[in-house]
């Protein structure tokens, strides 16, 4: 299997990202023992109060982190992409302290735990790139305390689909001039937003009034990034992403 059809190709593309990783670190990764797994939407890939024995990476498709309360409301805490190892803040806690779920079909590689945490141990370039990972999952996981704690409910809106388009496109994911899907429905858009799914409906119908953006089911095409970026208050600065002074997935 070459590097270019591997599971975990999208994943090694991250770490790239984040350190320059010599030729044996990246070959000791694509060596690793690995179980490929299909799962359907709704599956779960991390459980709240379990002890994370894998960590769980996105082949293809989306899901979310998030946690409930008492009372069984769901606040979705971050938005989770191919390539992404969603058990990173797990890595050396004995148990899970948020779920992680899936939001449409998906492949997903299970690399085991110990295995991750000697590669992180003993090659210091993937603990750099692996660090910086956590880290940036935390400044997203900030970011969306702002957006709900102090961005109205068009900003919150705006917000998300900025993050996604950019976080799409620094992986090299379909994020062009046909625009892009949000995978996520309203009702979770609600959930990610401290909104109704009532009033995420009325925010996009808003954008797209105003001609911010256009829809065509859950496709979503931007006609002005810039319009769209100051109506989401949105700076890709805490994605620590390469800065562009033009990004238009719109034609």
């Amino acid at each position: 299997m070459t590097p270019t059809d591997h599971p975990l190709r999208n994943f090694l593309r991250e770490l790239d990202r984040h350190a320059d990783l010599p030729a044996n670190d990246r070959q000791a990764l694509l060596d690793s023992p690995w179980r490929l797994r299909r799962m359907d939407a709704g599956g779960y890939l991390v459980r709240e109060g379990m002890p994370p024995l894998h960590c769980a990476i996105l082949v293809n498709g989306f899901a979310f982190r998030h946690k409930l309360t008492g009372h069984g409301a769901r606040q979705i805490l971050a938005i989770c992409i191919p390539g992404d190892a969603v058990d990173l803040q797990h890595m050396f806690l004995d148990v899970a302290d948020h779920s992680v779920q899936l939001v449409t079909r998906a492949t997903v590689v299970d690399v085991p735990r110990d295995i991750l945490n000697e590669l992180f141990l003993r090659r210091p370039a993937i603990a750099r790139a692996v660090t910086r990972m956590a880290l940036i999952e935390g400044s997203i996981i900030r970011e969306w305390v702002l957006n709900i704690g102090r961005r109205d409910a068009r900003q919150r809106i705006a917000h998300i689909l900025c993050e996604f388009a950019v976080r799409l496109e620094a992986l090299q994911l379909p994020a062009d001039s046909c625009g892009f899907e949000l995978p996520l429905t309203q009702e979770q858009l609600a959930d990610a937003t401290g909104l109704t799914s009532v009033h995420v409906n009325r925010v996009l119908k808003a954008l797209e009034a105003d001609g911010l953006i256009e829809r065509n089911r859950r496709l979503i095409r931007c006609r002005s990034w810039r319009a769209l970026q100051q109506a989401g208050d949105f700076s890709r600065a805490y994605l620590h992403v390469a800065s562009e002074d033009e990004f238009e997935f719109a034609a």
